[in-house]
């Protein structure tokens, strides 16, 4: 049975991400040894989109109120990029410090009842 799932994000400068996943969104993480964080991640889900190519992948960061998220990021002093709207919701872009881009979004579409 498959019980989870495990992101990788690769990173020019790894080290500063873990710092931002850990002090700037507050994911609980476990030290995986060496410094190595490993986070825990809020229920999720996976979509497949038609591509010219295989093996790129993106992290979308889901959120109920993408307005109050990016007011309480700005107050931490960072900066997301203008909103856009899709049919399947709206959606920013945040700048990790290794440089790297993570989505988030509020959803328009149904999304998976996870327990909580």
């Amino acid at each position: 049975m498959i019980s989870g799932s495990h992101i990788v994000i690769y990173s020019q400068d790894a080290d500063a991400d873990r710092a931002f996943f850990r002090d700037v969104l507050g994911f609980p993480s476990v030290d995986a040894g060496y410094g190595w964080l490993i986070f825990a991640m809020p229920p999720g889900e996976a979509a497949f989109h038609p591509s010219d190519k295989n093996d790129s992948h993106e992290l979308y960061l889901m959120c109920d109120d993408l307005k109050v998220e990016i007011a309480s990021l700005t107050g931490k002093g960072i900066a997301c990029s203008d909103i856009e709207e899709e049919r399947w919701g709206s959606i920013t872009k945040i700048r990790l410090p290794g440089g790297g881009e993570v989505g988030l979004y509020q959803p328009r579409h149904p999304v998976f009842p996870h327990p909580k």
